[in-house]
């Protein structure tokens, strides 16, 4: 049995004050803190004595345009509408920058 997904890491996505950002894969999360900070953006995850632990249903790991990543709660993302394929390029791009390469996704 598979489990379910509101989000899956690739996706792009917009926080509830537009900021755009691209879902990151548990792989991904564990480098990107090396080179970027956390936003702690309104909306992001937090629970007293727990760490993050996404299940990209309620918890969704983010990496924002501004540089920053945050694990979002999920009912204060939404996936865009006919947003432009060069926002996720330069999504991408700096999630390229992070340290260590990008694990390939095939």
């Amino acid at each position: 049995m598979e489990a379910r997904r509101s989000f899956t890491p690739g996706d792009l996505v917009e926080s509830f004050t537009g900021q755009m950002g691209l879902v990151l894969s548990r792989a991904d999360l564990k480098r990107v803190p090396s080179r970027c900070k956390e936003g702690k953006r309104p909306g992001h995850y937090f629970a007293p004595g727990c760490c993050a632990n996404p299940d990209y249903v309620t918890q969704v790991p983010v990496l924002f345009e501004d540089g920053t990543y945050d694990v979002m709660r999920a009912v204060n993302l939404r996936k865009p509408s006919g947003l432009p394929e060069e926002k996720r390029r330069q999504l991408e791009e700096m999630l390229d920058a992070c340290p260590e390469g990008r694990p390939s996704r095939s």
